[in-house]
């Protein structure tokens, strides 16, 4: 399915890099909350360090406004194969990492992943996903990996869907990766008998069960991010395992 109004590119300049901010903005510090360092109200904008060495995937609306950098309306920041000397992903703030590396397969870390408002429930996330998909494709990726939150930092309100995630959804043992630090938590709450696993699902955020349903499985532990007002796990996917619609076949 296409829409002849969207437009799907890599950020092209630092134009293309704060009207991605600015989509950040409206979703995770209008919306969700986020504050921090990174969060520039006067602007409207969120970054991060790690912007100036990531790319930016862009979903444009053509009919918006470029020059007011309203035009971005889903986003998804990509970081692949960093060299073991790069001073990191972002996940390794939360997560170490060391199964993916010793993998030696080519990998890529997604985050930031956003939608505007306006454009939920409809395909605009499909867009993105084919674009992602022929990313992947031309770079080879075999591995994917990155954080994906719940809202909110109240873990017992979590209780099911997060034992949920960590008693069927846990990636194979190779590939796992561990909560680190002050902010992980375990994730096994309540044991499988007592899940409900049902509403434990129906609980779930839509981009977590998308990515389950695209065979990708969580690491050990939660991590809980008090700047962001979020609660994350890390989801690993392989890309060999996804369905042929994701890698827009």
């Amino acid at each position: 399915m296409t829409d002849p109004h969207f437009t799907l590119r890599l950020a092209r300049d630092a134009r293309d890099l704060r009207a991605a901010q600015r989509l950040r903005y409206r979703v995770f510090v209008e919306e969700l909350g986020a504050v921090g360092p990174g969060v520039d109200h006067d602007a409207r904008l969120e970054t991060d360090e790690f912007d100036a060495r990531a790319e930016h995937l862009l979903l444009v609306d053509t009919r918006r406004d470029a020059g007011t950098l309203d035009d971005v309306v889903g986003l998804y920041r990509i970081m692949a194969d960093l060299p073991p000397g790069d001073s990191g992903y972002y996940s390794e703030g939360e997560y170490d990492l060391t199964a993916l590396r010793a993998a030696n397969r080519p990998i890529m870390e997604l985050g930031r992943s956003c939608v505007h408002p306006d454009y939920r429930g409809g395909t605009a996330m499909l867009h993105l996903w084919n674009g992602l998909g022929a990313e992947v494709a031309r770079r080879g990726t075999e591995l994917l990996f990155g954080v994906a939150s719940f809202h909110g930092t109240d873990l017992s309100a979590l209780d099911g869907p997060l034992s949920l995630l960590h008693h069927r959804h846990r990636a194979r043992e190779s590939l796992r990766v561990r909560a680190i630090g002050d902010g992980a938590a375990a994730m096994d709450r309540l044991p499988l008998d007592a899940l409900d696993c049902k509403a434990a699902m129906l609980a779930m955020p839509p981009l977590i069960k998308a990515y389950l349903r695209l065979g990708g499985g969580v690491g050990d532990g939660a991590w809980v991010d008090e700047a962001f007002n979020t609660t994350d796990v890390c989801v690993v996917m392989e890309t060999a395992r996804m369905s042929a619609r994701f890698k827009g076949a």
